[in-house]
């Protein structure tokens, strides 16, 4: 895949000086230069990234280098400090394999983390047979990152005992993001942080039951459960307490779900509160310039990617370059997007060991692979209800393969926004920080038991 090199120097960058408060991002020249979270957010990245990486007079002339540090979480050394957001039914091992791919082909074998789709802790201790496919790596998969939900201390330490005692993780993610009204209804997922006790003993038990197996446990998160009831400053101490290697925030609340504009300043913020252990950004990263732009700003140690790699795993091979300091960028040709595209198809044949179930699942990564290239309704149509892989390879052998990558309209956000909501939770959740007998028992009732949702 032919890559593009910008033949500007590379840029330097520089977090954030000074203290960060709620209402402003200190990026400036001098004193006189503040750049306030509502400006920020209707900023363009270069715009974004051109603030961010000015000089800081207290600092003298000196910046830090594009080039990042490896991110070190526990015994494990990221090369590349990028991590794969876990992604219901999307970073399988197929995805990731794909992913893995493109993140070391141009980068001198740097690794990245990619963590497995969401599995639910007590459908891994009943052993349901989806959730035993989902935990499954490839063999020269290194390290192997799953992460857990869960709502219930002991089933979380039983959890984690599976994955450690059976040599079937190197990582640990646990996840308390999750926006779905049927999980935060019982008081899971991103709800679950505001009952503080009940957060940090589900923490805890996944870090007694990972120690000595030498397997970091991470905490992935968002901000709260909406603006009045935010959460993520009392969380990321928490769970750097209770032994957490690194905290993940996705700056937006439960209530905005994937809608509206990353309050990246969130991160900053925690980025000052936690200070003794890595904390990674996530939201609003479409591109490398996005994530250089973010460490920039917020200072944080590595960013976490979802939405921006959908149908496009070659981001992992622009993500190694930007953080080496390198600028290529891959501007794939329609012929090579195709490529890529059967490739997934073929992975996902393999890992569900049905061409049936691999073909119907790569047609949801169709319109993403396809964004802004020339294709034509007929043929779009009829790869969103392709069966077999002989039926992709014609109906993709239509296209022009040497369509050169379009820019703009294949750039920017993927996925489904969707509108800000009404966070549905348990009656009287929000009237103290501690659970209540009642919500004790509802809150067990979240704990699914399937995986991948």
């Amino acid at each position: 895949m032919p890559v593009t090199a910008d033949s500007s120097p590379a840029p330097v960058f520089a977090p954030c000086s000074g203290p960060v408060g709620p209402d402003a991002l200190t990026l400036h020249t001098g004193p006189d230069r503040v750049v306030r979270m509502g400006e920020w957010q209707v900023m363009s990245t270069t715009a974004r990234l051109e603030t961010a990486r000015l000089d800081h007079p207290e600092r003298g002339d000196v910046g830090l280098p594009a080039a990042l540090p490896p991110l070190r979480i526990g015994p494990l050394e990221i090369a590349s400090p990028v991590v794969l957001a876990p992604m219901a039914g999307i970073t399988n091992r197929a995805f990731r394999r794909l992913c893995r791919e493109y993140g070391t082909a141009r980068s001198s074998g740097a690794t990245s983390l990619y963590v497995s789709e969401m599995i639910t802790s007590r459908a891994l201790v009943e052993r349901n047979e989806l959730t035993m496919r989902l935990i499954e790596h490839d063999l020269d998969e290194s390290p192997r990152s799953t992460q857990l939900y869960s709502v219930d201390p002991v089933t979380t330490a039983a959890a984690v005992r599976i994955l450690v005692s059976e040599d079937r993780a190197d990582h640990i993610d646990l996840n308390f993001g999750c926006p779905v009204p049927k999980v935060t209804r019982r008081g899971g997922g991103g709800a679950l942080p505001w009952k503080r006790e009940l957060f940090r003993s589900i923490v805890a038990a996944a870090v007694r039951e990972a120690s000595p197996y030498d397997v970091p446990v991470t905490v992935k998160m968002r901000m709260g459960i909406d603006p009045e009831h935010q959460t993520y400053l009392d969380a990321g101490r928490l769970a750097r307490d209770a032994g957490a290697a690194a905290v993940a925030l996705h700056a937006r609340t439960v209530a905005q779900a994937y809608s509206g504009v990353a309050d990246w300043s969130a991160i900053a913020r925690l980025k000052e509160a936690v200070t003794d252990i890595p904390v990674l950004g996530n939201g609003d990263i479409w591109s490398a310039e996005d994530a250089l732009a973010m460490v920039a700003a917020t200072g944080c140690d590595g960013v976490v990617v979802g939405r921006g790699c959908l149908g496009r795993p070659w981001l992992f091979a622009d993500l190694a370059a930007a953080f080496a300091g390198r600028p290529e960028r891959a501007q794939p040709t329609l012929g090579e997007v195709v490529d890529t595209l059967r490739r997934h198809a073929g992975y996902l044949v393999d890992f569900y060991d049905d061409e049936v179930k691999g073909c119907r699942d790569i047609r949801k990564h169709i319109a993403w692979y396809l964004k802004g290239f020339p294709a034509g309704s007929e043929i779009r149509n009829g790869l969103a209800l392709v069966d077999s892989l002989a039926a992709l390879d014609d109906l993709v052998g239509g296209l022009d393969r040497a369509a050169p990558w379009p820019g703009e309209p294949a750039e920017g956000q993927r996925g489904r926004a969707g509108n800000p909501r009404h966070v549905v939770l348990p009656e009287g959740w929000l009237d103290s920080r501690d659970l209540t007998p009642a919500q004790q028992a509802l809150v067990a009732e979240a704990e699914e038991s399937v995986s991948g949702g």
